[in-house]
C-alpha cells in the first residue's frame, strides 16, 4: 500500500450533496418500514428481508449523515462512535442485500423449503458477523480518522493503524467486492430459470384464457432483476474505486465528481431500494396514492377499476403485486 496521501478537504456543495443524499436514503427507509408496519398483508418473506435490510441502511444513512455534518479532522470519542456504526450498518447492509438474492434464487430456481431456520441463519450472519468485525475493530483501536480518502467527511479505519489495508477489507471492502460477483450471478441463474417457465407456459396460452394477464408482473419482475445488481453496482462502485485510488497513492482520489459520486452511492441505498420496492411495486404504491391523495383509512381503489362504494372491497388477487401468501414461490413483483 502506497504511503498515506494529503487529507482531501471536502468543499460545502459536496457535502450539501451528501447530506441531501442521507435525508433522501433516511426517508426511503423509513417509507419502506412504514409501508410495511401500516399493510400487515404486505409483508411476504423477501419484504421481511427488506425490512431488516432498510434498518441497517436507515442506520448507515444516519451514521454518514453525522460525519459528514462533523467533517473529522482527527480521531475522536464521536469519530470512533460514528465509525462503528457505519461500519456496522454499511457491512450488514451487504449481508442483507446478499441474503434477499439468495432466498429468492433458494425458491425459486431451487425449489427449496425455507422455514423459520433460514430466516434465523440470515439473522446470525447478517447482524453477528459484521457485530463481531465492529467489536474486534473498535477493541484493536482500528476505527479513527481517516483523511476522507476512502471516505467522505466519516470516519472508517484509522490512517494509524499498521495493517491498515486488513481492516478496510475485512471492515467493508471484502464483502462489497463478494456482493459484487455474488448478486449478479444469482439474478441472472434466476432470471434465466423465469424465462424457461415462460416458455414452457407458452405452448399451453392458446388453452389458458387467463395466461396472457400473467405477462405484465412477469415483465416488471424481469425488469426488477435486472435492475437491482445494476444499481447495487452502480451506487457502490465509487467507493471501490476510490480505495484502489488510495491503494496505488493517485491524487485523482480527491477527484471532486468522484468524491460526490462516492458519498452518494454510499448513502443512498436506502433510496434506491425505496424506488424499486415502494414506488416501483403497485401494490404499495396505489395504497400510498389512496392514502395521500384520498385520506382513506380502507383499501385503496385499484387502476381501472373506479371508485368502490363505501361498502364495497376490492378484491385481494385483483392486484398481481401482491403474492398469495399460499404459494410455495412468491411472485416477483412484490420483491
Amino acid at each position: 500500500m502506497a504511503g498515506p496521501l494529503p487529507p482531501t478537504r471536502l468543499l460545502a456543495a459536496e457535502r450539501g450533496a451528501v447530506l441531501l443524499s442521507c435525508a433522501l436514503s433516511c426517508a426511503g427507509s423509513a417509507l419502506l418500514l412504514g409501508s410495511q408496519a401500516r399493510w400487515p398483508e404486505l409483508r411476504t418473506r423477501p419484504r421481511q428481508l427488506l425490512l431488516h435490510l432498510s434498518l441497517a441502511d436507515l442506520l448507515s444513512a444516519l451514521s454518514y449523515s453525522y460525519g459528514v455534518l462533523r467533517d473529522f479532522q482527527r480521531t475522536s470519542w464521536d469519530c470512533v462512535l460514528q465509525g462503528a456504526l457505519s461500519t456496522f450498518a454499511n457491512t450488514s447492509s451487504f449481508f442483507w442485500t446478499m441474503a434477499v438474492a439468495l432466498y429468492l434464487y433458494l425458491t425459486i430456481v431451487r425449489g427449496s423449503p425455507t422455514g423459520t431456520g433460514l430466516l434465523w441463519g440470515f439473522h446470525a450472519v447478517s447482524w453477528g458477523v459484521p457485530l463481531a468485525i465492529t467489536v474486534a475493530a473498535v477493541a484493536l483501536k482500528k476505527i479513527g480518522y481517516d483523511a476522507s480518502n476512502v471516505s467522505v467527511g466519516w470516519c472508517w479505519v484509522s490512517l494509524d493503524a499498521e495493517d491498515r489495508l486488513l481492516w478496510m477489507l475485512l471492515t467493508g471492502k471484502v464483502w462489497e467486492i463478494l456482493a459484487y460477483v455474488t448478486l449478479p450471478v444469482l439474478y441472472i441463474l434466476i432470471k434465466k430459470h423465469i424465462n424457461r417457465a415462460h416458455a414452457a407456459l407458452s405452448e399451453y396460452r392458446p388453452i389458458l384464457p387467463g395466461a396472457p394477464a400473467l405477462q405484465p408482473p412477469a415483465s416488471v419482475a424481469d425488469k426488477k432483476l435486472i435492475l437491482i445488481p445494476i444499481i447495487f453496482i452502480f451506487l457502490r462502485i465509487w467507493s471501490t474505486v476510490r480505495f484502489v485510488l488510495t491503494l496505488c497513492g493517485s491524487p485523482a482520489v480527491r477527484n471532486p465528481v468522484l468524491v460526490v459520486l462516492h458519498g452518494i452511492g454510499n448513502t443512498f441505498q436506502g433510496g434506491a431500494n425505496c424506488i424499486l420496492f415502494v414506488l416501483g411495486t403497485r401494490a404499495v404504491r396505489a395504497r400510498l396514492l389512496a392514502l395521500l391523495c384520498c385520506g382513506r383509512r380502507g383499501q385503496p381503489a385499484w387502476p381501472g377499476r373506479g371508485s368502490p362504494g363505501p361498502r364495497q372491497q376490492p378484491q385481494p388477487r385483483g392486484d398481481k403485486d401482491v403474492p398469495d401468501p399460499g404459494r410455495t414461490k412468491p411472485l416477483l413483483p412484490s420483491t
